[in-house]
C-alpha cells in the first residue's frame, strides 16, 4: 500500500478505502448470467428472413373489398389495438400481420357476404421504437426506421459520455416467448475495428443500456456517500487515491495533504 493510501486511515478513512476497493473490484459485475454474442443463433441476432410486420396501435390501414366497395374503409388502429368496421363486431388488429388480419376479416364477413374478397393495405406505420439509456448524451426512446445498429443508436442519443463503460454495453431483447435476452457488447472493440460483430443490428423494442465506468461509479459514491453524508470536507476523488502517480516524486512534504483533505 502506498504512502497516500495509508494516510487515508483516519476516523473514516480505513473503512472508506475498503469500500472503494470493493467498488473497483466488483465494478464490472453489471448483469448476472449474460449471454455472449458468440453463443447465439443467427435468428436471435438479427431480423429473420421470414419476418413479417405486425400491425401496431396508431397504424393507418385500408380495408378494400373488391366486390363490395361500399364496405371499403380507411382506418387508424385504436390505442387498444382494435378496429371497428361495418356489419361485423370490432376486432383486434394490433399484433397481427396484414395477412393474418385479412384472413380474420374474411372469416368475420363470411356470415354477411357469400364470398368476401378483401385485402388489408398498410398506409402509414406508427414508428417502431428502441430505447437507449445510461451514460449517453440524451437517453430516451428512438424511432427504429430501417436498419439500425447499437453504435448508430448511441450516436442518435448524442454519443457516449466520458463516464461510459464502452466495453460492456448491455443489449436487452425480448425473445418470441417473452423471456429477456441480455447481451453484453464490447462496442469499443467495434469502434476500433477489432470485432465488428459486437455492433449488432437492433430489433423493435430493444433496450440499449450503457453502464458507468468503474471509476465513474466510485466517484459518484464519493460524492453521495461521503461529501453529502459525512461532516468532513473531503476534496479527493477516487482517481487521486488509487490512480495518482505513486512513485514518490511528491516526497514526504505532501503527506499532510495526501488524503485529499481540502486545505
Amino acid at each position: 500500500m502506498t504512502q497516500r493510501s495509508l494516510s487515508m486511515c483516519g476516523p473514516y478513512g480505513c473503512g472508506f478505502s475498503v469500500v472503494l476497493a470493493l467498488l473497483v473490484a466488483t465494478g464490472c459485475a453489471t448483469v448476472s448470467n449474460p449471454t455472449k454474442v458468440a453463443s447465439l443463433k443467427p435468428a436471435e441476432l438479427s431480423v429473420p428472413p421470414d419476418w413479417e410486420y405486425k400491425i401496431q396501435a396508431g397504424d393507418q390501414i385500408d380495408v378494400k373489398f373488391y366486390f363490395n366497395p361500399d364496405l371499403s374503409e380507411s382506418l387508424v388502429v385504436r390505442p387498444d389495438g382494435k378496429i371497428s368496421l361495418q356489419l361485423v363486431p370490432e376486432m383486434q388488429a394490433a399484433g397481427l400481420t396484414p395477412r393474418e388480419l385479412t384472413e380474420a376479416l374474411k372469416r368475420a364477413y363470411s356470415g354477411e357476404l357469400a364470398k368476401p374478397e378483401l385485402s388489408v393495405i398498410m398506409r402509414t406505420f406508427s414508428a417502431q421504437r428502441i430505447f437507449v439509456g445510461g451514460e449517453v448524451g440524451r437517453p430516451g426512446e428512438r424511432s427504429l426506421v430501417g436498419s439500425l445498429t447499437v453504435l448508430q443508436a448511441v450516436a442518435m442519443a448524442e454519443g457516449f459520455k466520458n463516464t461510459a463503460r464502452m466495453t460492456e454495453v448491455i443489449l436487452i431483447r425480448r425473445r418470441p416467448d417473452g423471456r429477456p435476452l441480455v447481451m453484453p457488447l464490447n462496442i469499443k472493440a467495434a469502434i476500433s475495428g477489432a470485432d465488428l460483430s459486437q455492433d449488432l443490428a437492433l430489433m423493435p423494442y430493444d433496450v440499449v443500456y450503457v453502464p458507468r465506468s468503474t471509476l465513474a461509479s466510485a466517484n459518484l459514491f464519493v460524492d453521495q456517500a461521503i461529501s453529502k453524508m459525512i461532516p468532513v470536507n473531503f476534496g479527493f476523488r477516487v482517481d487521486r487515491i488509487f490512480f495518482d502517480d505513486s512513485s514518490g516524486s511528491g516526497g514526504s512534504s505532501n503527506s499532510n495533504n495526501s488524503a485529499g483533505v481540502a486545505p
